[in-house]
């Protein structure tokens, strides 16, 4: 049953639910998280950023990728940790949010987001360039055209995500264990007309020809081809064991960056000498074509897009689930976090779509100054985003009982130390070099435009308009017949029932309640992750509808009830119009945990009824006339 049945199919006769939205699909099996698991890392930046590491550092590059390595799996290993121990989060954003406050969670998600969508338009914008090595089109159409279909596969189903992901990801496994068996068998000489031979790790220039600095200097280059690895916990969120997928999503990390990472590039610093013209290009490429493989630019051609076409889906997918749990959390539009009926989040797949388009449409209009701003923009997100990772886990370690830590980061405190002092050794190089410099000052003015809108956000909640208030202490209001209560956060039933004697002191009055099913306003948007809000919101709205109720027909009140819309003001012009009342009882917490004083829900509707209007809190009830 779907969650609108469910929802009519356990309420009274008013049980009518206007606009619900549903629950993400738990459409990914383990087959699916598997492989996005282990072909995450795996990605163009390998297939062709590889050259470029190996031909600044020289043979001894993969070590380069080992350091980095270390880095990408502690990261991975204290996102493991708090998934794990919270499996009910389904951003890491989250993690932030309540290890340093509202401005930390904020800048993670939107942050996060942001570095994906003009992911997803670079990747276009890459896989269009491999698609003119076969066809002759404008570069912008082939882009615009990998967008749609990659925006079709995301918006059709969870599970159809998941199948291109796990095909994208085993053709990108796949190309990679064929290099790295016969690419072993080549320098062991276990091949026609070859003996072992490792001189081209020393022949030109030694192991370290650019210096041993050279090794750390890349390692800015080098993080960026392996981002990706932390999709798996959010995906894993889908999954129908996440804390089960997002165990062995982070403990097979090591084994994926050694063998996939390390391994491929040692033996690429092996096959081909590092200085060779050809290695900055296509490094498998000319490795191929050194052990005398045919067709080996077109294999790896067909690899490399089907690296950027799995880059470019799963950034669509993470961009608009990351977006979708902003929406719930109230700092993205309250809209974004409908689905469809095939449990797509629709709305965010779309908003992420169209700044990917943008990007596209940028390139090609202004490919030196709009789009480098862009990119250059995003550059050294990533970096921040992994460093407030690595800071909530330092600060929530200690806060986590001993029996749900059952992934731990080793060594605690000190690697974790070592891991933020890395990435803050990260962003130094990036301020260093001349190349870099411009991505990491740019995304720093991006951050900045970040926490401002945060301030504009949290300025905009807070702002309750208390004009034309009346206290209820100097103003009693009129006796009312029929009453509707909607019903925001839990409110004791006797602050409820003390303040409705004032309304209607015979107890002869009909009531309707009204509970909109809103994530945030019943408290799930904080405590459950994306694939479970919708569920765990209809489970928690309903216990209060029937609650209330119940208290109310203790008292020998005649009341009936229903859910309603998630927005509150929609679910109140809903009830207005089916139960026609005299009077209006809006029930809130406290301005300071109330979502909808913070969203002037109440004045809102004082401008709108022309009827009483009470609203009443635990502490400080008031009358609004209307």
């Amino acid at each position: 049953m779907d969650i609108v049945g469910e929802m009519r199919a356990r309420q009274p006769r008013w049980g009518v639910v206007v606009g619900a939205p549903t629950q993400l699909k738990k459409g990914l099996s383990q087959r699916h998280l598997m492989m996005i698991a282990i072909g995450g890392v795996i990605g163009a930046g390998l297939f062709v950023g590889s050259g470029v590491v190996i031909k600044d550092v020289g043979p001894a590059a993969f070590l380069s990728y080992a350091i980095t390595g270390v880095l990408i799996i502690m990261v991975i290993r204290m996102l493991g940790e708090m998934a794990v121990a919270h499996p009910s989060t389904g951003s890491f954003a989250d993690y932030a949010r309540e290890a340093m406050g509202g401005w930390a969670g904020f800048s993670v998600g939107w942050l996060y987001w942001y570095f994906w969508v003009i992911a997803v338009g670079f990747e276009a914008l890459a896989g269009a360039k491999i698609l003119t090595y076969w066809f002759d089109a404008p570069l912008w159409l082939l882009s615009l055209g990998l967008m749609a279909l990659m925006t079709a596969t995301n918006i059709v189903s969870v599970r159809s995500f998941g199948e291109f992901e796990f095909w994208f990801a085993g053709i990108k496994v796949l190309a990679i264990v064929v290099f790295l068996v016969l690419g072993t068998l080549f320098v062991l000489g276990i091949w026609p007309h070859k003996s072992m031979d490792f001189s081209n790790l020393t022949a030109y220039g030694g192991l370290f020809p650019n210096g041993i600095g050279a090794i750390f200097a890349s390692i800015v280059v080098v993080v960026f081809a392996m981002i990706g690895a932390e999709i798996a916990t959010i995906a894993a969120a889908e999954s129908k064991d996440a804390a089960k997928s997002i165990a062995k999503a982070t403990n097979s990390l090591i084994v994926r960056i050694l063998i996939f990472f390390v391994g491929s590039v040692f033996l690429l610093a092996v096959i081909v000498p590092w200085n060779s013209l050809d290695m900055g290009a296509s490094p498998y490429v000319s490795a191929f074509t050194a052990m005398g493989i045919p067709y080996a630019d077109h294999f790896m051609n067909a690899v490399v897009l089907t690296a950027v076409l799995s880059c470019l889906n799963s950034g669509l997918y993470t961009a608009s689930r990351m977006l979708f749990v902003l929406a719930a959390r109230r700092e993205a539009p309250v809209r974004l976090i409908t689905v469809n009926r095939r449990g797509v989040p629709m709305a965010a797949i779309l908003t992420s779509t169209i700044v990917g388009f943008l990007c596209v449409i940028a390139a090609a209009a202004s490919p030196g100054t709009i789009f480098l701003f862009l990119l250059n923009s995003s550059g050294a997100i990533i970096i921040f985003v992994y460093l407030l990772i690595a800071v909530s886990q330092l600060i929530l370690r200690p806060r986590t009982p001993p029996d749900k830590l059952l992934i731990k980061v080793w060594l605690f405190p000190y690697l974790t130390i070592a891991t933020i002092a890395g990435m803050i050794g990260v962003l130094v190089l990036m301020f260093l070099e001349d190349s870099t410099r411009p991505q990491l000052l740019l995304s720093l003015a991006a951050w900045v435009v970040v926490l401002v809108l945060f301030g504009v956000t949290k300025w905009r909640g807070g702002s309750v308009d208390a004009d034309g208030v009346i206290d209820s202490a100097t103003s009693a209001p009129p006796e009312a017949t029929r009453v509707l209560v909607l019903a925001n956060e839990t409110l004791g039933a006797q602050v409820l029932l003390d303040e409705l004697r004032a309304i209607d002191p015979k107890a002869k009055a009909e009531y309707f309640v009204c509970v909109p099913a809103n994530p945030v306003d019943t408290g799930q948007a904080e405590r459950t992750g994306a694939v479970w809000v919708w569920q765990e919101t209809v489970k928690a709205a309903q216990e209060r509808l029937d609650s209330t109720l119940s208290a109310l027909a203790t008292e020998g009140l005649h009341a009936d009830g229903e859910l309603g819309d998630y927005r509150p003001l929609t679910a109140l012009a809903t009830a207005v119009a089916e139960f026609s009342p005299d009077s209006i009882v809006i029930s809130t917490s406290p301005e300071i945990h109330s979502a909808w004083l913070h969203s002037d829900v109440v004045d809102k509707a004082r401008s709108t009824y022309d009827i009483p209007i009470l609203h009443i809190t635990p502490h400080v009830p008031e009358v609004l006339a209307g």
